[in-house]
């Protein structure tokens, strides 16, 4: 009887030690992903920050201007889980005012400029973060506008979001392969 107390002890401990070391075991994971995770922050001269969480995609090879990135349809800026967009302060982004608040990110990228959706859906039906695709359709846009596009000198392997100051505010820069799609940001006055 106490040998079968012991052993029922001891699977219950190791139950207990496996679900608890699941979350931490798949947040170690993420970092192992093929498209591992990437941040960037901005810091406004008043304290307000803008962060962006995304997953960066290689190129491994592959074609990405009008491949992986199609001209005309929407991309999902990244990889996995949608990239996030978080500003404690109101913004102008390009020429369009974005409250305070958190969002996700789309483009449609084209060889001349694309086009930025900031999406105002951020969780899935189950409350959990949206998955990148499919894109959750037009009637979650916060709102639209264009990117400029320029080449870059050479390619770049890894798919990279920069904040970047610019002024009193920032450029937003998507640079991957040779290409470079950007947008001003700056606070809302």
């Amino acid at each position: 009887m106490k040998s079968m107390i012991k052993f029922g002890s001891l699977a219950l401990a190791i139950f207990a030690l496996a679900i608890f070391a699941l979350p931490l075991s798949a947040q170690q994971d993420k970092s192992k992903r093929p498209s591992p995770p990437a941040s960037a922050q901005f810091t406004f001269p008043d304290g307000k920050t803008l962060k962006i969480d995304y997953s960066s995609p290689r190129m491994k090879g592959r074609k990405v201007e009008g491949g992986l990135e199609p001209y005309g349809q929407v991309w999902r800026v990244g990889a996995n889980e949608a990239t996030t967009f978080v500003t404690d302060t109101d913004l102008i982004v390009g020429d369009k005012e974005v409250p305070a608040g958190s969002y996700t990110l789309d483009a449609i990228p084209g060889p001349d400029s694309w086009t930025l959706i900031i999406s105002k859906k951020t969780k899935n039906d189950k409350g959990g973060p949206v998955w990148g695709i499919p894109y959750p359709g037009e009637q979650y846009d916060l709102t639209r506008t264009t990117m400029r596009v320029q080449k870059l000198e050479s390619p770049l392997e890894d798919f990279t979001i920069s904040l970047v100051k610019a002024g009193d505010g920032c450029a937003m820069n998507f640079d991957w392969d040779v290409t470079r799609a950007t947008i001003q940001i700056h606070e809302k006055k």
